[in-house]
């Protein structure tokens, strides 16, 4: 939603067409919405839009198509006017603290404060050199089609409106050492666009040259391997959330044992795909009544296991009981469980055994002919319920329509070699012993 409504704001700032003198009105009033609309997002949903709004801002007024008194402030004014009457009363009644601005509050923390290297750091070509790519996904986008934009005198007004107050954000944002690919997201509908320019001066001329024929090739071709390979990367997305597929299999595995069953799920497996939606509802009053009739009243217990190591837990009987920092390493704790998803199972105390393992993705590698993409023979677990990689766990069409597509291009196309997935074992279920 938040990425939608900041392309229909980045909408209203498109340059206007080459050779005109001035902005018309209905023009600088789109730049007005759009500058409020930003205003807006970065109030409401993310501080850093404030820099992205900056520079687009700045980008305008340098090159005269907006006053700073008569449409840049009144814009920004009305914005931040909306944003604190949408996000101050809301956001105050939900965290029950009154008066919270959360976006505020997470750029004094984040930025003011540098509390975001807390959440890791990246190199300050991270954005440039690994997150842009990615995102633009095509692979002649960023070394063909942005440049060729650049240098192509009708495209090369537009070209540097659209690149260089986005470009300029990202550079900016990468002083900030905490990044995710998800900050700057924002650019990249006006980024696909000027290589998009590139595309439809090529295609529009294919019959012109030789030159230009071979780029329109190259453009479908690079087209028809990006929605390939997107495609691919969809299918094994699912791999990366093993913790929701290992409650999935205790609920099928265990669901109607006893009245009543208590889980407990780590850290690993609540950030691989747990959410309270997977939780299987239980009677209002948890009754044991009301647990018969619907088979089973599962408890989940989601306790955080991030402070103590392995070596504590041996050490767990002789260490001073401490319920609130060190609850996990008291066998008590683990006494109430029948069941635990876990992926390291020796930080579990207690005797348990391990009924089920759940494979997760853990990279691609490249088959040979002959060799089959499902098994897995870096991955042997004696627990395991199959020794074959995670394929069948997509299930549905999907997967039925991926490997028919490989098996077409394996044996027309690349003669038996392909590129597959690599799977590990990630979580694992165990089960108390009596």
């Amino acid at each position: 939603m938040l990425t939608v409504a900041g392309t229909v704001a980045l909408r209203y700032l498109l340059p206007i067409a080459s050779g005109t003198p001035s902005p018309s009105k209905r023009t600088v009033n789109g730049y007005r919405l759009g500058l409020c609309v930003l205003t807006v997002l970065g109030v409401v949903f993310r501080s850093e839009i404030a820099l992205l709004l900056f520079m687009h801002t700045a980008w305008l007024f340098v090159r005269g198509q907006m006053s700073l008194v008569q449409d840049i402030i009144p814009s920004g004014l009305v914005g931040l006017l909306i944003g604190v009457l949408l996000t101050v009363p809301i956001d105050s009644y939900f965290y029950l603290s009154f008066p919270l601005w959360p976006e505020l509050d997470s750029f004094i923390f984040n930025v003011v404060h540098g509390q975001s290297v807390n959440w890791g750091t990246h190199p300050f070509r991270f954005y440039l050199t690994d997150s842009l790519p990615r995102l633009l996904f095509n692979p002649l986008a960023l070394p063909l089609l942005i440049p060729f934009a650049l240098i192509t005198r009708p495209l090369r007004s537009a070209t540097v409106s659209l690149l260089l107050p986005n470009l300029a954000f990202i550079l900016l944002y990468s002083f900030q050492p905490h990044k995710e690919w998800r900050f700057i997201v924002y650019v990249i509908p006006p980024i696909t666009a000027t290589a998009a320019l590139s595309a439809s001066w090529i295609w529009t001329r294919r019959a012109k040259s030789l030159a230009y024929r071979l780029f329109t090739l190259s453009l479908i071709a690079s087209t028809l391997a990006s929605f390939a390979a997107a495609f691919g990367m969809l299918a094994v997305s699912r791999l990366n959330y093993p913790g929701a597929e290992a409650l999935n299999r205790l609920h099928t595995r265990a669901h109607g044992e006893k009245n009543v069953l208590r889980v407990h799920m780590d850290t690993s497996t609540c950030m691989t795909g747990v959410t309270r939606f997977m939780e299987i509802s239980s009677p209002q009053n948890s009754d044991l009544s009301g647990a018969q009739a619907n088979g089973t009243l599962w408890i989940y217990d989601k306790t955080d296991d991030l402070t103590y190591t392995p070596e504590e837990a041996k050490l767990s009987s002789i260490l001073p009981s401490n319920p609130e920092k060190d609850k996990l390493l008291h066998p008590e704790f683990w006494n109430s469980f029948d069941y635990v998803l876990a992926e390291r199972p020796e930080k579990v105390i207690g005797k348990w055994e391990i009924v089920d393992v759940v494979d997760g993705f853990a990279g691609v590698k490249i088959l040979r002919p002959g060799e089959d993409v499902l098994v897995d023979k870096e991955s042997t677990f004696p627990a395991r319920s199959k020794a074959r990689m995670g394929w069948d766990d997509v299930g549905g069409e999907m997967a039925r329509a991926w490997r028919r597509f490989e098996g077409l291009m394996r044996k027309h196309v690349t003669r038996g070699w392909w590129v597959g997935v690599r799977m590990e074992p990630k979580i694992k279920i165990l089960k108390r012993q009596e």
